[in-house]
């Protein structure tokens, strides 16, 4: 009689029980076959899972195996099955008296090595979590990924470190110490660059720490060498400390990636992700043969940061205008499509022109009419809309650069931006907001009143400046900001006049 055991596959950010089961004999004497769409990982796992099995000291069965992956009309991947598939073997042979009944409780996952040591795999904390919405009793996976699936209460996690080990614990011969639950500890924002040591530049530090509390999108401006980039590695130091829910939605994204490795459990600080502008468009959206997460994924709920904004492919900046604009990221394939959740503070830097010193007053420009102007045609008006503050980023001159007096510290700035998150988590409570960017048109009405002065200034702007609805709703949302910065519960009319000082100029958007 076919053994049955229960496993696990992963898709985007969540998993769907998969069912492992092996019958013998009725085929050619000592074939293995493993049927239900495996991937080259899987059809590989015949020999680890035999070779497994043999230095386990138990016999592999003469007889034809015959392990079928269900449902059998969902693609597998990847080596998570060949823990499950050994089990089912074993059960199959009857093996120690090992019986599928007494596993209907439990899923397996794990990769195989040929001496039946257990390697660790790639989404163990969403398999985690919908084992424990399922209602399962024990998760048993690799040793090494206790930790991170023992984040998740209400089951029994085994980290498991060989398959002799697991077939002791499952006869009762040895039994395994169930992981205990996985302490967590959010730490707050580290960097070697503080803002009290950057000199000058009092606009765009001002402009950060409003980006810092509230989540919004970010452009700077500037000749070579003006500070961009430190700026921009410094903003991890105030920005505000993880919550719960956001540290399990980055485990769950680097997990699934394979970002987690050695100790590195739990995902405890917002991420900084920075690649290169020579980066494929799969590397900073997503995607592949088998979906998974890219750059604008792995900086949710943190920074991505885009130097050299420009020289970035047009294909992979016009390609941020979902995420930028609904916090996803949708991958689509034949067989389906995925999505990841995107929700980052895009950092981007640029120099204004191809040379670097467009409006510079130190170094003339050298760059023809044609240069600037396909230089400025990556950047599309769609994008630039989606900007909430543009910073120009001038040269400092000598004693600029001497002076670092009254510089705020980015433990004081962080304080200010801690305050300004908290009133919005008090305003935000029962939706599913957490940052003043994440509001829609309608929580802007809702949240965000403007009065008479406040409403007039703003019918000016959108005149004059020819702003577009999206526009209209983010510079409202950023007044939101910087009233919550000040600590002031109404946006007066201050407050729409700064945020108005950070629209793009008009000609970068022609």
């Amino acid at each position: 009689m076919p053994a049955k055991i229960f496993s696990a596959a992963v898709l985007g950010l969540e998993a769907v029980p998969v069912e492992v089961e092996a019958d013998l004999g009725g085929g050619e004497m000592g074939s293995f076959a493993v049927v239900g769409l495996p991937d080259a990982a899987i059809s590989e796992s015949r020999e680890r899972v035999r070779s497994a099995i043999k230095n386990s000291d138990f016999d592999f069965p003469r007889l034809k195996v015959t392990v079928n992956l269900a449902p059998a009309n969902l693609k597998k991947h990847g080596p998570i099955y060949d823990l499950p598939i050994a089990l089912s073997v074993l059960t199959a042979l009857g093996k120690g008296g090992l019986t599928s009944q007494a596993f209907n409780d439990s899923w397996f996952l794990g990769e195989l090595a040929l001496d039946g040591e257990l390697r660790p795999v790639c989404g163990a904390l969403p398999i985690a979590c919908q084992a424990q919405a399922s209602g399962i009793t024990n998760l048993f996976l690799p040793a090494a990924n206790a930790r991170e699936a023992g984040i998740v209460g209400g089951l029994n996690i085994f980290g498991v470190k060989n398959l002799r080990q697991l077939v002791n614990h499952l006869t009762g011969r040895q039994l395994i110490e169930a992981q205990t639950p996985t302490e967590l500890n959010f730490l707050a924002p580290t960097t070697l660059l503080d803002f009290k040591d950057i000199a000058g530049q009092q606009h765009a530090k001002r402009a950060l720490a409003l980006a810092a509390a509230g989540g919004h999108n970010v452009l700077m401006s500037g000749s070579p060498g003006s500070g961009k980039t430190m700026l921009a590695r410094a903003l991890p130091s105030i920005l505000p400390t993880l919550s719960l829910t956001e540290a399990l939605e980055l485990t769950k994204i680097y997990s699934v990636a394979g970002e987690l490795s050695g100790q590195k459990y739990l995902v405890d600080a917002r991420p900084w992700r920075s690649p290169h502008h020579s980066a494929s468009a799969v590397a900073v959206i997503g995607g592949g043969a088998w979906p998974r997460p890219g750059e604008v994924s792995l900086a949710h709920r943190g920074v991505l940061f885009l130097d050299e904004f420009g020289e970035f492919p047009r294909q992979i900046l016009e390609s941020l205008r979902q995420p930028l604009e609904d916090g996803i990221v949708t991958v689509s394939r034949a067989a389906g499509s995925l999505t990841f959740p995107a929700k980052f503070m895009l950092v981007a830097a640029m120099n204004p022109c191809p040379c670097g010193f467009l409006n510079d007053q130190e170094k003339p420009c050298r760059c023809t009419g044609s240069q600037l102007a396909g230089y400025r045609r990556k950047l599309s008006g769609p994008i630039l809309d989606r900007i909430d503050l543009y910073l120009d980023v001038p040269r400092l001159n000598f004693s600029e650069l001497e002076n670092l007096s009254g510089n705020q510290s980015s433990i004081e700035i962080r304080q200010t931006v801690e305050a300004a998150r908290q009133r919005q988590a008090e305003r935000f409570a029962g939706t599913p907001f957490i940052s003043n960017h994440e509001m829609t048109s309608e929580a802007v009405r809702a949240f965000c009143p403007l009065d008479n002065a406040s409403r007039h200034l703003l019918e000016q702007a959108i005149e004059k400046l020819h702003l577009s609805p999206r526009s209209y709703f983010r510079i409202i949302k950023l007044a939101r900001t910087i009233a919550d910065l000040a600590g002031e519960a109404v946006i007066g009319q201050n407050h729409v006049a700064e945020a108005l000082q950070y629209r793009p100029p008009a000609d970068l958007l022609i």
